[in-house]
C-alpha cells in the first residue's frame, strides 16, 4: 500500500488563501490545456482521502472531478450531499487503523489531499510519494502545505519538470 500527495502550493507555501480561495490556481497561462499529469497520476490510484474542508471546496465546483471513491475525514459532517452519494463516503478514525481498513477492502494507492490531512498523515509517517507543483507567486499568508512535526521525516528528489516554463512539479519519495 502507498499513500501519495499531489498538490501545488504558492512559493511561499500555501495551498489557499486565508479565506480558503483557490483563484490564484485558475489565473495561471495554461495555452495547451496542460492538466500537469494529473490524468496519469490519477490513473494510478484507487481512493483518496481528504479532510472536510476540501471536501466542501470541491462541492462548489461546477462538476464531480473524481473518478475515484472518496473517502472524507471528518469528525463533523453527519452526511454527505446527495449530489455525491455513492462517490463519497465519511471516515473517522484512528488513520494507522483507516488505512489498514482501506488495505482490507481493496483501496491500496491512496491520494491524500487537503492541508489538515496531509500534515496528519506526514505526522504518522504515512506519506510515501509527494508531487508538490509550486506555482510562482507569493501569497504572503493562508493555508500552509507543512505543519508542525514530532519527527524529521526523509524524503528522496525522484525529479522535476518544468510546465509551461511557469509551474515547476517535483517528485519526492519517502526515505525509510
Amino acid at each position: 500500500m502507498a499513500r501519495y500527495v499531489y498538490i501545488a502550493t504558492s512559493l511561499d507555501g500555501f495551498i489557499a488563501t486565508k479565506d480558503g480561495g483557490l483563484d490564484w490556481l485558475f489565473d495561471i497561462p495554461n495555452p495547451e490545456g496542460s492538466d500537469y499529469g494529473f490524468t496519469e497520476f490519477i490513473s494510478g490510484m484507487d481512493a483518496l482521502v481528504m479532510g472536510r474542508n476540501t471536501f466542501e471546496k470541491i462541492l462548489t465546483f461546477e462538476e464531480w472531478p473524481y473518478p475515484k471513491p472518496v473517502f472524507v475525514l471528518s469528525n463533523h459532517l453527519k452526511n454527505i450531499p446527495s449530489s455525491v452519494e455513492g462517490k463519497a463516503e465519511i471516515i473517522r478514525g484512528n488513520l494507522k487503523e483507516l488505512v489498514a481498513q482501506l488495505q482490507e477492502q481493496g483501496y491500496h494507492n491512496l491520494y491524500i489531499d487537503g492541508g489538515g490531512v496531509i500534515q496528519s498523515f506526514l505526522e504518522e509517517d504515512l506519506i510515501d510519494e509527494m508531487i508538490i507543483t509550486r506555482v510562482p507567486i507569493l501569497l504572503g499568508e493562508g493555508f500552509p502545505l507543512f505543519g508542525k512535526l514530532s519527527q524529521s521525516l526523509k524524503f528522496r528528489h525522484l525529479k522535476t519538470q518544468i510546465y509551461n516554463n511557469t509551474l515547476v512539479q517535483s517528485f519526492y519519495r519517502r526515505e525509510r
